[in-house]
């Protein structure tokens, strides 16, 4: 797995998405298949599926199905640790910007961080609570969801799921 240290896999985006998902940066799995979220116990995939985002869970390697449901993934920086405390500040806001242009570029519905702490440091935001976010990006929401990675213990993946439900009830009651 060392070996996929600093590698950057592709985006899954399409304009006018629902949700842009929005990791903090890939893992040494997902460095070496090319595939969001690929570590066994990363709980992006259960918790997108109980949460109703998707009709089952699906698996890393079916990633690119999520644009035909609005959905699509990035990540705060692109080079691939073995931690996200790998990343520098500097290298958290650089993707901040470069996410900023991204979400202008791509115009999604809204932008689900997930993970507080990045959030904080990428956009400056010291005060950000999980949730909607006050500040959008143009005509974007921003909402900030908990990192799903297993080494996040302060949410079940419950808890995880109900966070995400809470997202695709916003989005889809925005869209009526």
């Amino acid at each position: 797995m060392r070996a996929a240290q600093d590698a950057t896999i592709p985006d899954v985006i399409a304009p006018g998405l629902r949700v842009l998902f929005c990791g903090i940066n890939p893992g040494l799995w997902s460095g070496a298949t090319g595939h969001h979220f690929a570590r066994p116990g990363n709980r992006f995939w259960p918790a997108l599926h109980r949460s109703g985002f998707t009709p089952r869970q699906f698996r890393p390697d079916e990633q690119r199905q999520l644009l035909d449901l609005g959905l699509g993934i990035t990540n705060v920086a692109p080079r691939a640790t073995a931690k996200a405390d790998e990343l520098t500040a500097d290298e958290l806001r650089a993707g901040g910007a470069a996410l900023t242009e991204r979400v202008l570029r791509l115009r999604p519905r809204a932008l689900a961080v997930l993970g507080i702490g990045a959030y904080r440091t990428a956009f400056g935001r010291r005060t950000a609570t999980i949730g909607r976010q006050p500040e959008g990006i143009g005509d974007t929401e921003v909402w900030v969801l908990p990192n799903p990675s297993g080494l996040n213990a302060h949410y079940t993946l419950d808890a995880l799921a109900a966070e995400f439900a809470g997202l695709r009830e916003a989005v889809t009651a925005a869209a009526r």
